[in-house]
């Protein structure tokens, strides 16, 4: 028998509506993202997503390092709108700390409106203007580095049993640092950390207009697609602080009225309903995240921060988790709770700095992997 006979998720990340600018389309430009095994395996296959675009996206000359990336046997793939397709599985032996560049290339004007931004140290794609799907190495005269990770959603290898993925749902906190931080804490032994965030989006409600799109699905309609992933055991959920600090009135900002404003009972009944029991009907372990400090960011007031406080209280001592990830506690000020402790701050007083984030990342070791 095969060592290599389970399917399990190495890299992955959410796909939502890119920042709508000026310019929302892309021709002839190749994207590449480097991607590091997690596991050692025998096989590959890929997962590309045009879930968020609004037109039929056509990706051409698809490859890990030099070896094609197929569909139905073509070299090429075209993704309808609201759509995610699984390439064929490719023979390709992998060992554990590997580095495989996924490329391909956008020949015609292509709608880039399905992508993620994330930050990390390992989270750093290239694009260059031209075809180099093929290239060992991009032209530098050509080529820029980005964060935006389009199209390409999940990468799975066929690896041993033993292997599984922990999933990390959540907003921009999330599609920051500290799930980078934990796999790098993690590699070298049998998991592998997925993230699927997306910054800006709330448990409750979604935005609609273009000026606020990129702030991505509401938690709903996200659960469910995001977490499809192989051999995933256990997910840690991160959300709801945008739910709490993004309501400011009509006459504020006509996007944004008091209404979206939910109670924290309505916030844990749908942690409860959106999230947990799916988790659990997939035979998953759910461990809730607490919400970080936000005491200066510019909605900030006494009555969401109360909010924010029992809403962490709740996440603490709920028995529909296995254990709370408390990351508050991690980046918090004894002096004053409501804050981020000296250092861990980004400066805007709701997103932690890097010492921060790495801070996140070894309590969720501590809780979730250490002792497993």
């Amino acid at each position: 028998m095969d060592k290599y006979n389970q399917w399990v998720a190495c890299w992955g990340n959410a796909t939502s509506i890119t920042d709508r600018r000026e310019a929302v389309y892309a021709k002839d430009l190749t994207l590449r993202y480097p991607v590091r095994m997690c596991f050692d395996g025998s096989k590959l296959r890929f997962r590309f997503s045009n879930l968020t675009g609004t037109e039929p996206v056509t990706l051409q000359k698809l490859y890990a390092d030099h070896t094609p990336i197929t569909f139905g046997g073509a070299h090429r793939v075209t993704l309808l709108p609201g759509t995610e397709q699984d390439s064929d599985e490719v023979d390709f032996p992998v060992q554990r700390g590997d580095m495989v560049n996924i490329s391909f290339y956008l020949a015609d004007y292509t709608q880039m409106n399905s992508g993620t931004l994330v930050t990390g140290p390992l989270s750093k794609g290239l694009y260059a203007y031209g075809d180099f799907a093929e290239a060992d190495e991009l032209p530098l005269d050509l080529t820029r580095h980005t964060n935006w990770f389009y199209f390409l959603n999940t990468v799975d290898v066929l690896t041993s049993p033993d292997n599984r993925a922990l999933v990390c749902f959540g907003d921009s906190i999330t599609a920051q640092s500290w799930p980078d931080y934990l796999a790098q804490m993690v590699f070298g032994g049998n998991v592998s950390v997925i993230r699927r965030a997306v910054s800006g989006t709330r448990i409750l409600r979604q935005y609609d207009c273009i000026t606020y799109q990129a702030y991505g699905l509401k938690g709903a309609t996200r659960f469910p697609i995001e977490m499809r992933v192989a051999g995933a055991t256990d997910v840690i959920i991160q959300h709801g602080i945008n739910d709490i600090i993004h309501p400011v009135g009509r006459d504020v900002n006509p996007f944004r009225p008091w209404s979206d404003l939910p109670t924290v009972e309505e916030m844990e009944r749908g942690v409860e309903e959106i999230y947990v029991n799916p988790a659990r009907a997939a035979g998953l372990k759910v461990w809730s995240g607490t919400l970080l400090p936000i005491y200066g960011w510019r909605t900030y007031n006494e009555n969401r921060e109360t909010m924010r406080q029992a809403f962490n209280e709740w996440q603490r001592s709920s028995p529909l988790f296995d254990g709370c990830v408390d990351f508050d506690a991690a980046v918090r000020s004894k002096a004053d709770p409501r804050m981020f402790r000296e250092g861990f701050d980004s400066g805007d007083h709701l997103h932690p700095s890097e010492r921060a984030y790495e801070a996140m990342a070894q309590a969720a070791y501590s809780l979730c992997l250490c002792h497993q």
